[in-house]
């Protein structure tokens, strides 16, 4: 197994010291792996999740270390998979016996037996997450390597320690991850193992769903997510995720017209936006606000490609993909339906002869969400003409500026009616009621048209002519 050099500057951390202590009495190897030890040679910051591996009894170890920390953290112990977790030092400290595995073709969960160093490597997913770190005195700081995952770090690979139909067939979960690393990482999958992850693309069946969207929602937040959805198409397996969006690959062509390819244009805008935002659910909406466009896609000789009402399906549509897929049906989902919808609104306002009231209309609809949905627009925008994606943006800043003279103005954002439903009845001596509802839709119009200025006085004064015309007499106070 092949040394490299001491990488003790890696275990500054007291805690190493202390599990270094704990191993030695114990007379137990002890090592950190994973992570750690690949962030810390790609200098990606001090992680918060650590992984010790012992030749012997993880859960004993984990206890005596716990033993010599300040204030004794609780052990939680987890029997079945033989691991233990402690929390220290703002750290989540997770511990296991060395363990060889074996799998059944029905399930990813393993067959474990304990087993040396070299077994636990070997079931690694990859040699950049083998890589390993001795904690006892003796060798303090050494990394074991034993599948040049350093080399792989340094080429900017990933590659698995075995035979990758092996080990992705072991374990399918692992070909999402391979992706989400390169994605995250931006580094490239070794070429048998993409092909690997082609050929074994059906076993993804025995995944629960909640595990491919965790990695598909880490190589969303990714820095630029598109490599990682480009390499989820290529290997097959973003459409047995999301087929909604794989439908939009492709151009097609009548007499001579054609669209663009509406699935890259997607990846475009996703990257677009990660630029400027971390949102998970606005990225997500990014990668949805055109999932409409497949279903809605016509051809005619008078107006060529069009995508009619493509936001109001696509937003009916997210919510089934979110059911499916297992993601959150809350105000999450509502978010992402509210962008998809709102997706083309902005764009129609981008002229110098819009009226106030479709700005009002708009930051009314958009309520505090105003923000997030310029950004999605401006996403939006991929042309790679140079004088198009000026004249886009500018028209995108004249719509800021229009929003912030409006909402100066007239106050719309998060919009309240002056006169509430409870003193219209009681103005008019009337019970709740269908007149209410047409009196404070009343208000709301006239005031988004502009007929009367979004303050009380003017719109208690229509609310009594509103009242007279439908037959309502004010009552004496």
């Amino acid at each position: 197994m092949p040394r490299y050099h001491n990488y003790s500057k890696a275990l500054h951390h007291k805690i190493f010291n202390i599990i270094s202590e704990a191993a030695d009495e114990l007379s137990v190897e002890a090592y950190v792996i994973g992570g750690f030890v690949r962030d810390h040679i790609l200098e990606r910051g001090e992680p918060k999740d650590i992984d010790i591996v012992a030749v012997g009894s993880g859960i004993e170890l984990a206890k005596k270390v716990s033993e010599k920390l300040p204030h004794q953290p609780k052990v939680q112990v987890f029997k079945n998979f033989g691991t233990a977790m402690l929390r220290a030092f703002d750290m989540e400290i997770e511990f296991v016996g060395a363990r060889k595995e074996s799998y059944r073709s029905d399930s990813r969960k393993p067959i474990v037996e304990n087993g040396s160093l070299e077994d636990d490597q070997n079931r690694r997913d990859f040699t950049i997450n083998a890589l390993a770190l001795r904690l006892n005195k003796e060798g303090f700081g050494d990394l074991l390597d034993p599948f040049n995952g350093f080399q792989d770090l340094s080429d900017k690979i990933i590659r698995t320690p075995l035979d990758p139909d092996i080990t992705y067939s072991d374990d399918p979960l692992r070909m999402y991850r391979a992706i989400r690393f390169a994605s995250q990482l931006n580094f490239m999958i070794e070429a048998e193992s993409l092909k690997a992850i082609k050929r074994n693309r059906d076993r993804i069946k025995i995944i629960s769903k909640e595990r491919i969207v965790d990695e598909l929602n880490k190589i969303l937040l990714s820095q630029k997510p598109s490599k990682g959805l480009a390499l989820l198409y290529k290997a097959g397996l973003l459409k047995k995720i999301l087929p909604e969006l794989t439908a939009l690959q492709g151009i097609d062509e009548v007499e001579g017209q054609k669209h663009k390819d509406n699935f890259w244009h997607t990846l475009e805008v996703v990257d677009n936006i990660s630029e400027n935002t971390d949102d998970l659910w606005l990225r997500w909406a990014a990668l949805l606000h055109d999932i409409g466009k497949a279903p809605t896609k016509k051809f005619s000789k008078k107006v060529g490609w069009t995508f009619h009402g493509h936001e109001f399906i696509g937003a009916k549509m997210v919510f089934k993909l979110f059911k499916r897929i297992r993601l959150p049906l809350n105000e999450k989902m509502k978010f992402v339906q509210k962008m998809v919808l709102m997706s083309s609104r902005p764009i129609a306002i981008a002229d110098d002869s819009v009226t106030d009231s479709a700005v009002r209309r708009l930051i009314f609809d958009a309520g505090e969400n105003i923000e997030d949905l310029m950004t999605l627009c401006e996403a939006d925008i991929t042309t790679k003409n140079p004088k198009r994606f000026k004249k886009y943006h500018n028209n995108f800043k004249l719509v800021r500026q229009k929003i912030q003279e409006v909402e100066e103005r007239d106050q719309i954002r998060n919009f309240q009616p002056p006169v509430s439903g409870e003193e219209i009845m009681e103005t008019f001596g009337i019970k709740p009621s269908r007149e209410v509802g047409i009196i404070k839709d009343a208000i709301k119009e006239a005031i988004l048209e502009g007929d009367i200025p979004n303050q009380y006085e003017e719109a208690r004064e229509f609310m009594l002519k509103k009242g007279k015309k439908l037959g309502l007499q004010e009552v004496s106070q």
